[in-house]
């Protein structure tokens, strides 16, 4: 894919346990502060009610890992939140980095099959590095998350 197009990946987990749990999980970032393995903090900004349910806006710390190096980075996360049906999310961090989620939450078995399509953007020498953090970031949250429900 070249460099200038953002990154469609789609991330997904099986977790044993109902959709309405799993995504009232999924929806409080101060819980997958405990299954990101790059989020440090969480600090709620401001909650908004939209008639068909709201929006939460949160400062969050990252670590970045640059070779030997950790960097910290701090963003602003939004995430939408509808009574039903999917979850939105975005986070802009610096420089110019994007990222973008739809996640579904839908009956599987006994369980959740869990779903992020994500759109990963970033400027000059960084996409590769910033959407391969970024998608394996996703992947071991989402295993995370199914872990504390088995």
């Amino acid at each position: 894919m070249p460099a200038d197009r953002p990154l469609v990946a789609c991330p997904h987990e099986e977790v044993p346990a109902p959709p309405r749990e799993v995504r009232a999980f999924y929806v409080d970032l101060d819980n997958i502060r405990a299954v990101h393995p790059l989020v440090l903090s969480v600090r709620s900004l401001s909650r908004t009610e939209t008639p068909g349910g709201y929006r939460q806006t949160y400062r969050v710390t990252d670590r970045i890992p640059l070779g030997p190096l950790t960097i910290r980075t701090r963003y602003v996360a939004r995430m939408t939140v509808p009574w039903e049906g999917d979850v939105e999310a975005e986070a802009r961090q610096f420089p110019r980095v994007r990222l973008s989620a739809t996640v579904t939450f839908a009956p599987a078995g006994t369980g959740t099959q869990t779903t992020e399509r994500l759109t990963i953007d970033a400027p000059g020498p960084l996409p590769a590095l910033t959407r391969r953090e970024a998608v394996e970031a996703h992947k071991t949250m989402l295993a995370g998350i199914r872990r504390r429900f088995s």
